[in-house]
């Protein structure tokens, strides 16, 4: 069943695409068809639109956009309003100025537990709440714990949805919620240090059964990056290894702490950050990581992502 964030991401990766294709004016009439039930997402999708806009020179409407959401409590950090192109029109009007420093003083942070699922006898995975566990002889007690981090603009759902198939493989899968948004229901993980903070809050929490089994880092675009980092620089904890999809690169760690294993990257070829990633190859090689370039696969999960899994995993057999 299609969930509302199913309908906000499909429409979001869709308004995208007519960004990069040149067709914002498309873009701007698939917002304006908007349903009601993407209210939640008012503050992101007025951005947006106010971007969309921006691009087209069209900046009263792009204040205006920006003014109304802001009155019905929008918010969005201050970097997103300052440094992005599309909005430089904007940057020295007193109005704009005036929405820079409210959205300042509502900026929140989130620190959600983290979601955990066990890997079941039969294959299956049994869904837990936020923070719980199973007791054991509900399900297979796993091998290991596969950590995952979502994408800019994800949540930790996101992230178990897209690295479940590490259940049918024997391992725990957690998944871990970055604390820092950037509008009311964006998150993505901009700081290193409150990244791994992040990290090791949801690992403090886990139960005491999942404890000192080995973690493997995974991570997706944003996440990816953190995941790399996390696992090179035993920062906040070892991890035994890492396995991360398109990650947003900012600097490579110079050598890893310990012995990675798996140390994979997969990134596709038809992904906008495989040039970061062909630049970053001689420091992830020297980091121990292999580079899996997946033929026209974009920014987004494989679709076999499960076999792969099966084949960089240690086995739990």
């Amino acid at each position: 069943m299609e969930t509302p964030e199913d309908r906000y991401d499909r429409l979001t990766d869709r308004v995208s695409a007519l960004y990069d294709e040149g067709l914002q004016p498309v873009a701007l009439d698939l917002l304006d068809a908007a349903d009601p039930d993407l209210a939640p997402w008012a503050a992101e999708l007025a951005h947006l639109r106010a971007c969309l806009l921006g691009s087209l020179h069209e900046t009263t409407e792009a204040l205006t956009t920006l003014q109304q959401a802001s009155a019905n409590g929008a918010w969005w950090a201050e970097e997103i309003l300052t440094e992005d192109d599309d909005l430089a029109a904007l940057q020295y009007l007193p109005a704009f100025q005036q929405l820079v420093a409210t959205s300042r003083t509502r900026r929140l942070v989130a620190e959600d537990p983290p979601l955990i699922r066990l890997p079941e006898p039969t294959g299956s995975a049994q869904a837990m709440g936020r923070g719980q566990v199973a007791a054991p002889g509900q399900a297979s007690w796993p091998c290991g714990v596969v950590v995952a981090l979502h994408g800019a603009g994800q949540r930790a759902g996101h992230a178990m949805r897209d690295w479940a198939g590490v259940l049918e493989l024997g391992y725990a899968l957690v998944g871990v919620e970055s604390s820092q948004l950037m509008s009311p229901m964006y998150r993505t993980w901009p700081d290193p240090a409150e990244s791994a903070k992040d990290i090791a809050r949801a690992l403090d929490q886990l139960p005491a059964e999942l404890q000192g089994l080995p973690l493997i880092a995974a991570g997706f675009s944003a996440g990816g990056r953190v995941a790399l980092n996390w696992a090179a620089g035993a920062d906040p904890v070892p991890a035994a290894g890492a396995v991360v999809l398109a990650p947003a690169l900012r600097g490579v760690p110079e050598k890893a702490k310990n012995a990675l294993s798996p140390a994979s990257v997969l990134i596709g070829t038809a992904d906008d950050l495989l040039e970061v990633v062909d630049d970053a190859e001689g420091q992830l090689t020297a980091l121990g990581f292999t580079i899996d370039r997946l033929p026209g696969l974009g920014h987004e999960f494989p679709q076999d992502l499960a076999r792969r899994l099966e084949e960089l995993l240690p086995s739990c057999g």
